[in-house]
């Protein structure tokens, strides 16, 4: 699987022709399947965030608005409850997984019990564009301030890469780079911290940091 890892989404030009690179063809001829389930374990998410996000329109024009051939939903809640043997089509004839932001620990337990997690490696020439918690749940930890799901067992996550990742800095007055430098001192791995106009391409385990911002790394 190829990786797009973002804070804020696909922001930028310089992230649209990495995204397009990723692809290996225009945006308008590719099918893709936005999956919201980091957002239902998250506080300050919820029915019009999701809503959001589905419809594509103007406050999503950063992940399911750029213009997609075809525009799907797979809910990683309700596949164990379908079977493989319908949600696996879905996912091998989409081009681009698009994984919203939301609660990183919340997403990575669905995507085990989903058996996404588990499939993934088969997705060779699939690209998975993460925005915030979903590029998150790629790494091994997020740090215990990040996990807002009451019932997460720990920060942990899939640590399909092996950094971990310090979103939306300076977006935020609590996402500074003091902050960034204490959660790294603690994070145990090697670890980016970027804002919204950076994005971190990983593919066949060669990493490169794609940004028009700000952005540091640690370790």
């Amino acid at each position: 699987m190829k990786l797009l890892l973002t804070s804020g989404g696909v922001t930028n030009p310089s992230i649209r022709s990495a995204l397009v690179q990723l692809l290996d063809k225009p945006i308008d001829q590719c099918r893709a399947l936005v999956i919201p389930t980091a957002q239902w374990g998250h506080p300050m998410c919820g029915p019009a965030s999701v809503r959001g996000l589905l419809a594509g329109g103007p406050d999503s024009r950063h992940l399911s608005g750029l213009g997609w051939a075809s525009l799907g939903v797979l809910e990683l809640t309700a596949l164990p409850t379908i079977g493989a043997e319908r949600w696996v089509p879905w996912v091998q004839e989409a081009d681009v997984l698009l994984v919203d932001g939301g609660d990183a620990t919340y997403l990575s337990h669905w995507m085990r019990e989903s058996g996404l997690a588990d499939f993934l490696p088969s997705l060779s020439d699939t690209v998975w564009v993460g925005v915030s918690a979903g590029s998150m749940v790629m790494t091994p930890r997020i740090g215990q301030n990040f996990v807002a799901w009451p019932a997460a067992p720990d920060d942990r996550t899939l640590g399909v890469v092996d950094f971990s990742i310090f979103p939306h800095l300076d977006a935020f007055p609590t996402n500074t780079l003091a902050q960034a430098e204490r959660w790294a001192a603690d994070i145990g791995v090697p670890s980016y911290a970027i804002d919204e106009q950076t994005a971190i391409k990983v593919v066949n385990g060669s990493v490169e940091v794609v940004s028009e911002g700000q952005w540091t790394k640690f370790g």
